[in-house]
């Protein structure tokens, strides 16, 4: 009995240990981030490039007759391409964590990679949610707006999407060894995406490779999964949502966790080989 009990409370003490250093990692950045302005600057003004001109000028040119308002559509899906690519930015630091040895310093702790992981994840994440705000402004400039209980079903989802962001972005970080190589790296698994999983361009018709790629990435799912709550009992949802959201939910969890593992796996066998 009193064996059980203290295995229990060493359980619990280590679930304490992991979740502590999530906090203090994501805390961290998000220190980092607040005393650099000018990121949080670059944050609101991407949406503003991403949306207004580049989604306005497709608004403007390639939007008749899709059967639904290309605006809200593209308002979900520049939301969610936000939080994947300004979350995937932010995981490069990682590298340059390298220089200062504060990586080696951190993995010689008695916490899991995957703490480590997860709280630098949740970290870069915060720049996310400020480009969300961003987002948001745009859209209010060009008339485009979410009611209140969309918005707060999609950051409920946000901290998944940003999850599955910075997994994916794991795997080139644990590859390459500078920061200028991982920020090239970085812009070539966010740029694809935002073009073939749908965020500002319709992926129902795609087929042979560019249908096998956009089913192969994280955000396709994410995007559908955003816009499955949004379009949640209106005539439009069968033009717009792909899959379930049961499906999209399983296929994120389950791509999450395959990049975790993987990503994980090759950062802390780079610093270990270092």
């Amino acid at each position: 009995m009193n064996e059980t009990a203290w295995s229990r409370g060493k359980e619990k003490s280590r679930s304490r240990r992991e979740i502590n250093a999530v906090l203090t990692i994501a805390a961290r950045d998000i220190t980092i981030a607040l005393r650099s302005p000018g990121s949080l600057i670059m944050s609101l003004v991407m949406p503003l490039m991403m949306m207004g001109m580049l989604g306005g000028s497709l608004a403007q040119n390639m939007a008749g007759g899709l059967g639904f308002d290309y605006n809200k559509f593209m308002m979900v899906g520049m939301l969610v391409n936000m939080l994947f690519m300004v979350t995937t930015t932010g995981m490069t630091s990682l590298v340059e964590d390298r220089t200062t040895d504060f990586t080696q310093e951190i993995l010689v702790s008695p916490v899991s990679r995957y703490a480590i992981v997860i709280g630098k994840i949740f970290g870069s994440s915060f720049g996310a949610i400020v480009s969300m705000a961003g987002t948001l402004i745009v859209g209010l400039i060009m008339g485009i707006t979410l009611s209140p209980g969309q918005l707060l079903l999609i950051l409920a989802l946000s901290p998944l999407m940003c999850l599955s962001g910075g997994a994916l972005a794991m795997i080139i970080i644990g590859l390459v060894k500078s920061s200028r190589t991982a920020n090239i790296a970085v812009m070539l698994i966010t740029m694809p995406q935002m073009f073939l999983s749908g965020a500002i361009i319709p992926i129902n018709h795609s087929s042979g490779v560019l249908y096998a790629l956009s089913h192969a990435m994280p955000m396709t799912y994410c995007l559908d999964l955003a816009r499955a709550v949004v379009y949640a009992g209106t005539p439009e949802y069968g033009s717009v949502v792909l899959f379930n959201p049961v499906v999209n939910f399983i296929a994120i969890a389950v791509l999450t966790v395959v990049c975790l593992i993987i990503g994980t796996f090759f950062f802390a066998r780079s610093e270990k080989n270092r």
